[in-house]
């Protein structure tokens, strides 16, 4: 059946993360804490986060339901001795400052924005992020001047699912109105976009990135249907599948 639409992963496939420091965006959370009243020492306080988050991660990898960081930030404060929800303002504050250089940390992958500019003349496009934090991701596209070319936008914090999970890919055929086998699915990661895709159906189509490499499409049980070397291959290759 002729590819109707193409879904793409954000992170890696079409955007690329330069000059990043996960340290440094702990630090600014911490002191952004610390300015609203919460002192507690950043030691103890990176300790105690750090067992949160890797409780909320195995359930994020291991179930692939989604949890938002505010969950695991409050979690944290709560032991430390605080009486913290995840929607206070102190708390959501923390994790916008936590993010600030992530966001600008976020450039086009060279040839993306060509790819989606060409693909949109003929073909419905959809984006499905994994992020805990679905602000960054619609900030992101705005940002790299994505947001226009996609007819559907979803993030697994909003979904409440992540790939490969088939709900949150299942969600975005529904808004496209369109069958598995009419969509091609371009990501980077073989055990969330490869996998998710031919979870329910989907031609699944690997690009290479900062994250993943070829060997590590070929290596993986996940194995594509196509393997690219160059995100510009896709409106050369689209028409033959």
């Amino acid at each position: 059946m002729k590819i109707r639409a193409v879904l793409f992963d954000f992170i890696g496939t079409l955007a690329v993360v330069q000059g990043y420091s996960y340290e440094e965006s702990m630090k600014k959370m911490h002191a952004s804490l610390v300015n609203d009243c919460f002192k507690v020492d950043y030691k103890r306080f990176r300790e105690v986060y750090d067992q949160a988050h890797h409780k909320y991660r195995l359930i994020r990898y291991e179930q692939w339901i989604e949890v938002t960081n505010a969950v695991w930030l409050s979690e944290a404060l709560n032991r430390l001795g605080f009486a913290t929800k995840p929607e206070d303002q102190a708390v959501k504050k923390a994790i916008n400052v936590f993010f600030e250089d992530y966001l600008h940390s976020l450039k086009q992958r060279k040839g993306a924005l060509r790819t989606l500019k060409r693909l949109s003349n003929s073909y419905s496009l959809a984006l499905i992020s994994n992020f805990t934090y679905a602000p960054v991701i619609y900030a992101g596209l705005r940002k790299l001047h994505f947001s226009p070319y996609f007819n559907a936008i979803l993030v697994s914090e909003d979904v409440g699912w992540r790939k490969p999970h088939s709900k949150i890919l299942e969600e975005a055929l529904k808004r496209l109105n369109i069958s598995a086998s009419q969509a091609a699915f371009v990501g980077d990661s073989p055990n969330e976009d490869i996998q998710g895709a031919k979870n329910v159906g989907m031609k699944a189509i690997f690009i290479p990135s900062q994250f993943f490499t070829i060997e590590d499409a070929k290596n993986s049980s996940q194995q594509p249907d196509i393997i690219l070397n160059d995100i510009c291959e896709l409106s050369k290759i689209l028409p033959k599948i």
